[in-house]
């Protein structure tokens, strides 16, 4: 395991002022098997430059670069049908990783047999602070990641065996994502222990904190996606809501 491939798939778009950090934390991993592939979505302003450079300094980071903004699901999915590795993780361009991330979650998939790793993390405002720290299920399945997604996009690292599936541009589309790897894989398990493996930037007017913009997208992937009739929608509706509040006061 510890000569596993992981291929970490980071897209891009205008992410100057946090790209680089973002790519140190990877840089900065205790497991050193690895390739970093960034994907610029159309940037304008000095990313295809700061991509360039770091790839220069390390011959495991690869870049891409887009025409045109096509919007993070066409990156994310330019950058697996371009991954070599046996693992897949997810990292955006104004996020970071404990160094020990990787090592952590492959030494728990070799030791338990799971298909998808996910892991602790930690929320943080664009001034530093830490809003909250987000301890997922020690495991989920299909039924539970109906109620809520317990899975953070960059924190889940899966088995290529499982088959490499496209994101669909969709609100949400990170949920419909694992949404679908779980059902194939029947469960997901979590890194023992509560130490944040991962940091996640909530910036101010971002999506995650349009809560009714999420909450409609929601109820779109429990009808058109799940295709669960309008009973079970609205009672994983309700769930949905209540993890949501309990997520964020934790």
């Amino acid at each position: 395991m510890s000569h596993a491939i992981v291929s970490v798939i980071m897209p891009a778009y205008n992410a100057a002022a946090t790209l680089r950090g973002a790519a140190l934390s990877v840089l900065s991993q205790s497991h050193e098997a690895w390739e970093l592939i960034i994907v610029n979505d159309g940037s304008r302003d000095g990313t295809a430059s700061i991509m360039d450079d770091l790839a220069a300094t390390d011959p495991r980071i690869r870049t891409i670069h887009a025409q045109r903004n096509a919007g993070v699901a066409a990156a994310r999915n330019a950058g697996m049908a371009a991954a070599r590795g046996s693992y897949i993780a997810f990292l955006d361009s104004d996020d970071s990783w404990h160094p020990a991330k990787l090592r952590r979650q492959l030494q728990h998939m070799a030791d338990t047999g799971s298909a998808i790793c996910y892991a602790p993390y930690d929320r943080v405002s664009e001034d530093g602070r830490l809003l909250s720290h987000v301890r997922p299920p020690t495991r989920v399945g299909y039924a539970q990641m109906l109620r809520s997604n317990h899975i953070g996009n960059l924190t889940g690292i899966y088995d290529r065996r499982l088959g490499d599936i496209d994101f669909r541009k969709v609100g949400h589309e990170d949920y419909v994502f694992w949404l679908e790897m779980v059902r194939r894989a029947g469960v997901a398990t979590c890194v023992p222990g509560s130490e944040a493996l991962a940091y996640y930037l909530v910036r101010n007017g971002s999506v995650s904190a349009d809560k009714w913009r999420a909450a409609q997208w929601q109820w779109r992937i429990y009808r058109d996606v799940a295709k669960l009739d309008w009973f079970s929608s609205s009672r994983h509706m309700c769930q949905y809501a209540w993890l949501a509040m309990r997520k964020r006061l934790v």
